[in-house]
């Protein structure tokens, strides 16, 4: 079987710079999530659940984290 193409999406934010980050892809009606040093761990969830995640991130409940 063939492995799908999967068009990963980083922040602007993360610019040019040699700075790890975060990638997203949609894939099937999952939202995939990675490191970009680790691109071989990916972590599936759906709209909802990373929707209720980056409120909360941008509300600030994981400030504490960094």
């Amino acid at each position: 079987m063939t492995k799908p193409v999967i068009n990963w999406q980083k922040s602007s934010f993360s610019g040019d710079s040699e700075w790890d980050c975060i990638e997203l892809a949609s894939v099937n009606g999952q939202i995939h999530l990675r490191e970009s040093e680790a691109p071989d761990t990916v972590v599936a969830t759906d709209k909802a659940k990373l929707r209720a995640f980056l409120l909360g991130v941008k509300a600030g409940e994981f400030d504490h984290l960094i």
